[in-house]
């Protein structure tokens, strides 16, 4: 069986896109990253894929003129690169559009810094639990639907905070788990194909 076709959709710093590169390199991981998608010109997550020898697509959403014709550049680039399973790491955007919403049902898949449904939504989950004083949050391993952060969970792990000082520390200790649990996540979804 060939490797599973991955597209990575991210925003920021890549230390997700990264640890997942990382593992594949290993052979911890049965995929391959065919492209990775960004949304910022200066995306940290560009020098990995560079790194590595992933292509990079640069989707300037301020020169489509919504939302919608945005998302359908990035399923045109998916399509073209026969992607079977799309990982937002670090993806800052909510993809609206119902067209790539449906062509990839179950084939899109997020990761959230909390123990949904706790702190859904929320792009400082971490922040959140810190202040609410929860001595355990986590992670959570998702499909992408329609709604934020509500899609059918395929994957959750704990972590105890109740050492943390600060808010940063609490992401810090999430952000650790975050690395091993999405690839080991990929690695099943790419094994348990055509089961």
């Amino acid at each position: 069986m060939d490797k599973l076709k991955v597209a990575v959709l991210a925003s920021g710093r890549g230390s997700n896109f990264l640890a997942i590169l990382e593992r594949i390199a290993k052979g911890d991981v049965y995929a391959e990253v065919k492209v990775l998608v960004v949304d910022k010109a200066d995306a940290g997550a560009i020098a990995h894929a560079k790194k590595y020898s992933v292509p990079v697509k640069f989707v300037d959403f301020s020169k489509f003129s919504n939302r919608e014709d945005a998302d359908k550049r990035i399923k045109n680039i998916l399509d073209a690169n026969k992607i079977e399973l799309v990982v937002l790491a670090g993806y800052m955007r909510i993809i609206r559009n119902k067209e790539l919403l449906d062509a990839y049902h179950n084939k899109i898949i997020n990761i959230h810094p909390s123990l949904l449904p706790e702190f859904k939504g929320s792009t400082h989950a971490q922040k959140d639990a810190f202040e609410a004083g929860c001595k355990v949050s986590g992670l959570t391993i998702h499909y992408v639907t329609g709604d934020v952060d509500g899609g059918k969970i395929i994957y959750q792990k704990a972590v105890d905070i109740s050492d943390c000082k600060t808010a940063d520390e609490v992401a810090a200790k999430i952000l650790k788990e975050e690395h091993n649990s999405y690839s080991k996540v990929i690695d099943q979804i790419a094994k348990e194909r055509g089961k």
